[in-house]
């Protein structure tokens, strides 16, 4: 490579686009357009440099298969970035076998960052896990050593393991200084940031109160039953009862724990769970026959018996009973979560990380934009939503993934 190139790739690596554009901006040879691209990308024209990285892997020559897997990985990052979940994540995998066997290692580490961070947005925290484990975080060089531990904080935190997240902050934040890279500095900040937020609300004795990330961790191992509204689920040390399936039962179970130790009315049960303002004889009749798939469900945590107006929760063991509840009550917060990072995502890549149909994703969206909590960017299939005030409090508890017990 000529001395611009390398002038340019050192420009990047240290954080300054501007400086490379100065060197390639009027190139179009192949590692001109690769480094032109990930130039626009630090400067946040992804839709610029997908196109300049698309051109560069073309241009490269069959012979050529180490610079064509580097475009390859870049192109993967600019899609991580833009929140394009379903770019093909076996090109991702074949590049970085290929920058192994020809001996680029860092390369090969920096593809393999990538498919851990895009399983860390989607949830699937345990394959992600296993990645981070194979990489020898003291073999890398600053920068990737920042972005391998801001990974492993991810995991951490989305499992509640939160000295474990602040411990991998911190060596994060350290790779970072010695990187001396402004941006990935303040990436860290801000995720670091979620461990000082309110996660959630609890909900015991007719009181609340809101919990940080560790104060959960903490409830989470004691004897408490817990009816977990984040997760819809009940969970009680390390057994859990999961009602996401079963909204009406979970209503009734959240109904009943907010007002233990006293009992909850019909009237009250009725409301919550089936809208219903007048009950006649046919929601009485409804209520029994779902109280009683309740009583079977919640039996390995605790009874449900009758009182003269209603029913009351008797948690086996005499436990304490609290409810753990967003820190806002409102419709489709697990969607708001995933907004909570400042990015702009599309609806395909909303419907992958839920699990969700794109129909249902779409419905929810248009919901959020009337009330005015999302809006929409750009039109058809380069459309994307973002929300006009992320990261107003944490979300973690209602991000895909697993927490401990599930």
């Amino acid at each position: 490579m000529d001395s611009m190139i390398i002038a340019a790739a050192r420009a990047l690596a240290g954080g300054d686009p501007l400086a490379a554009l100065n060197r390639v901006a009027l190139r179009d040879d192949a590692p001109a357009l690769a480094l032109r691209g990930i130039a626009m990308a630090q400067l946040g024209d992804l839709d610029r440099a997908k196109a300049l990285l698309k051109s560069a892997a073309r241009a490269f020559g069959p012979r050529e298969a180490v610079a064509r897997a580097r475009c390859i990985v870049a192109e993967a990052e600019v899609a991580l970035a833009a929140r394009d979940l379903a770019w093909p994540v076996k090109a991702l995998a074949a590049a970085g076998a290929t920058l192994q066997a020809h001996g680029d290692r860092l390369n090969a580490a920096h593809a393999e960052t990538l498919a851990i961070r895009r399983l860390l947005l989607i949830g699937r925290l345990d394959e992600a896990a296993t990645l981070l484990a194979k990489q020898n975080a003291a073999a890398l060089p600053p920068p990737l050593r920042a972005t391998h531990e801001l990974a492993a904080a991810g995991i951490a935190i989305r499992q509640l393991r939160t000295r474990a997240a602040r411990e991998a902050f911190a060596r994060a934040a350290e790779a970072a200084g010695q990187a001396g890279i402004p941006a990935l500095i303040r990436e860290i900040d801000d995720a670091a940031a979620v461990l000082q937020s309110p996660a959630a609300r609890l909900i015991a004795g007719g009181a609340q109160r809101t919990l940080l990330p560790e104060e959960v961790e903490t409830l989470f191992k004691t004897d408490t039953l817990v009816v977990d509204a984040c997760r819809h689920v009940a969970r009680c040390g390390e057994r859990t009862v999961p009602l996401a399936t079963r909204p009406i039962l979970f209503s009734l179970l959240r109904t009943l724990a907010e007002a233990f130790p006293r009992d909850a009315s019909r009237e009250a049960l009725l409301l919550h769970a089936f809208r219903a303002r007048h009950a006649d004889e046919s929601h009485r009749a409804r209520l029994r026959v779902e109280m009683g798939r309740l009583r079977a469900e919640l039996a390995p945590l605790a009874a449900i018996n009758a009182t003269s107006a209603g029913f009351v929760l008797a948690p086996h063991g005499n436990r304490a009973v609290a409810v753990l509840a967003p820190p806002l009550d409102e419709p489709h917060a697990d969607m708001l979560a995933l907004f909570a990072d400042g990015e702009a995502w599309s609806s395909s890549a909303l419907a992958i990380a839920l699990g969700a149909s794109a129909r249902t994703v779409q419905r929810a969206l248009e919901t959020l934009s009337a009330a005015g909590k999302v809006q929409p960017v750009g039109r058809g299939r380069a459309r994307r939503w973002l929300t006009p005030t992320p990261g107003a409090f944490s979300t973690l508890l209602l991000l895909p993934g697993p927490l401990p017990g599930d």
